[in-house]
Formats: C-alpha cells, sequence, structure tokens
C-alpha cells in the first residue's frame, strides 16, 4: 500500500510543480492532487524536497532502462551517443510535465535536488569522455570537454522545454549529436550526423512508469477509494485477461466470495472491468478483462507484484 501511495505522491508532485512551479507548490497541492493525506506524506518523504529527489531518482531509472532496452551496447561510440540521445529525447517528448518538473523546475530546488540533477549529468559526462579513449583526434580533449557538451545539450533542451510553445526535443537530435561530434572526430563527422534523416520518436518501453502520467491523471474519473486489495485485483486483471472470480479472488487475497463478486460488479459499473462471460450458459465462469480506463488505473496504482502473489 505504501509503493501505491508512493507513486500517487509522485504523480501529484508532477501535476503541482508544473502547475505552480517549485517555488509555489505545496505539500498540501501535492498531496491533495494524490488523494492522499498530509500525514501520509510526511510518513513518506520527510519535505517537498525529499518528494522531488525521488522523483528525478525514479525518472533517471526508468530512463536508464529505456536505455538498456534499445540495445545499444555493442555500437559505435557514436552511434550510442546517438540512440542514447533519441531515448532521452523521446522520452521526454512523451511526458511533457514530467520534462518540464525534471529539466525546468528542478533548477530551482534546494540542494538535494541540485545534487541529484549533478549526479545524473555526471553519468552522461562520462559516457561522451568515452571518446578519449576512441580516437586519437580526441587527444586534445578533457573531461572537462565531456561536462561542457552535456551542459549545452541541458541548456539547449531547457530553453526549449521552457517556451510557451516548445518544439519537438527529436528534432534537435541531429544538431546535438553533430555538437557533440564535433570536438571529438571533427567537423566532417559533425556534418554527417547534422545531414542524418530525424527519426520518429521512440515508444513508451514495454511497462509504462507509474510515473508517466502525462498531463491526465486517470484516478481523477474513478470516485473511489483504491486500496491496496483493489490494486491487486486490478492488477491480476490486467496480467491474466479471461480470469474467473475466483482465480482473481486466490490472486488478491480475497477469500470471502460474496466480497469479491461486490467488488468486482463495482468496478465494472465505474467501467474500469468488462466481463467476456456474461451471457454464457448459467454456472460458467466468469472472464475479467480490463478496459482502456481501466488499464491505464491499474497502471497508476500497481502494487509491484507478480500473480504468484510475491513482490516483483
Amino acid at each position: 500500500m505504501l509503493e501505491i501511495q508512493r507513486s500517487r505522491l509522485l504523480a501529484g508532485a508532477v501535476g503541482a510543480i508544473d502547475e505552480h512551479g517549485y517555488a509555489a507548490a505545496t505539500v498540501a497541492q501535492i498531496a491533495g492532487r494524490a488523494r492522499i493525506s498530509r500525514r501520509t506524506f510526511y510518513e513518506l518523504f520527510s519535505d517537498r524536497e525529499a518528494c522531488l529527489v525521488a522523483l528525478l531518482e525514479d525518472v533517471a531509472a526508468l530512463v536508464c532502462e529505456e536505455l538498456r532496452e534499445a540495445g545499444l551496447e555493442g555500437l559505435s561510440w557514436r552511434e550510442r551517443v546517438r540512440g542514447g540521445l533519441l531515448v532521452i529525447l523521446s522520452f521526454l517528448d512523451r511526458e511533457p510535465a514530467l520534462a518540464r518538473v525534471c529539466v525546468v523546475q528542478a533548477l530551482r530546488g534546494g540542494p538535494g535536488v541540485l545534487a541529484q540533477r549533478e549526479a545524473i549529468l555526471a553519468r552522461l559526462a562520462g559516457v561522451l569522455d568515452e571518446a578519449r579513449e576512441q580516437s586519437s583526434r580526441a587527444s586534445d580533449c578533457t573531461p572537462l570537454t565531456a561536462e561542457g557538451l552535456v551542459g549545452a545539450a541541458f541548456g539547449i533542451i531547457h530553453a526549449r522545454l521552457a517556451r510557451d510553445q516548445p518544439t519537438r526535443l527529436v528534432e534537435l537530435l541531429g544538431e546535438l549529436v553533430g555538437m557533440i561530434v564535433l570536438p571529438y572526430q571533427g567537423p566532417a563527422a559533425a556534418r554527417r550526423e547534422q545531414a542524418r534523416p530525424t527519426p520518429k520518436p521512440l515508444p513508451a518501453a514495454r511497462r509504462p512508469s507509474l510515473l508517466a502520467v502525462g498531463e491526465r491523471d486517470p484516478l481523477q474519473h474513478v470516485p473511489m477509494r483504491v486500496t491496496y486489495r483493489t490494486a491487486k485485483v486490478l492488477q491480476g486483471i490486467a496480467e491474466r485477461p479471461g480470469v474467473s472470480n475466483r482465480q482473481i479472488a486466490d490472486y488478491a487475497g480475497i477469500h470471502d466470495q460474496g466480497q469479491i463478486s461486490k467488488l468486482l460488479a463495482r468496478l465494472q459499473r465505474l467501467g474500469l472491468t468488462a466481463n467476456r462471460g456474461e451471457g454464457r450458459v448459467k454456472g460458467e465462469p466468469n472472464a475479467w478483462s480490463l478496459t482502456a480506463l481501466g488499464e491505464q488505473v491499474a497502471l497508476r496504482v500497481s502494487p509491484s507484484t507478480n500473480l504468484d502473489g510475491n513482490p516483483g
């Protein structure tokens, strides 16, 4: 249950900070958006800054997972830089509110937030600095070169996100890669990168994040309190469409069949689930699946467990 509440608070922080700015966003606004008490907020985070630090950590982990799934290992340095930047820009384009909070508003944070930001930028600089070991042309470069390039790229992305009408960040790919390549591999390599066609943005990862909430919160349309047990029911249906009442009760740890029947009926009335078994011969088991709204809600409140009920 704490993990569900933490995810909802992080999503609430994205909405509150994006709307009001970091300086004006309050714990009350974050908790209100998450529909969670301030007391629970302080059980999970010491203050607003700790919440934003946790958000940055989770987003960094998310992007790292997408980078691993992109299959960049074994490619040349330049292709890894291009592919990695495409992953990052695609992620930021898919999640504009999250991008504005993590790139623009985070600069207004306190020491903890700024330290987390610097750690992320240092990891990126480490990837660029690998070029010095792979090219004699890069012999005059120093670690500071990589730091400067990361700072310049970050500044360009920051400026685009801060605009009232930001452009698609993926369209910057060729220019950014050209800028990064120039000091390490020379002007000819930079021009080749700038001339390459802009690829299509990458789709979301196979299992989207609870933080990938964009500007919409599916929970605002659900007039019920989502408990851990309800989240387990939704997650079980999401992972095994067509489950019966008994199967989902076993998965969620609900031993009263009357209770599971009432819960499933309520979820159906709310438009979160559909029963494909309706209309069959009497006595046949139900077959539950999620609606589109149900899938969004299940994603937001996932208890992070497998179907065997063990923590995932």
